[in-house]
């Protein structure tokens, strides 16, 4: 049997890891993006992959990558 309390829970951990709701809809509409845009869909599903490495919208409080203040830390030249 399916245990729908535990699955429920799972999800809700999961989403609130990611940032929440609204890093959730980011996610959705990042990928309707990548969806509808050009490409063939080996380029769709690269650039999906990609859109779903950190959550939310690039630069938003759901990413990983951003400071206090939302902005992005300076990247090292060297790292490529």
């Amino acid at each position: 049997m399916v245990n729908f309390r535990k699955l429920s829970e799972k999800a809700k951990d999961v989403v609130e890891k990611r940032g929440g709701a609204d890093a959730l809809k980011q996610d959705a509409q990042e990928l309707r993006d990548v969806a509808k845009g050009p490409g063939s869909l080996k380029d769709k599903a690269r650039g999906a992959k990609d859109a779903l490495k950190d959550p939310g919208a690039p630069g938003s409080k759901g990413d990983e990558q951003t400071g206090a203040a939302g902005e992005r830390p300076p990247q090292d030249p060297a790292a490529g």
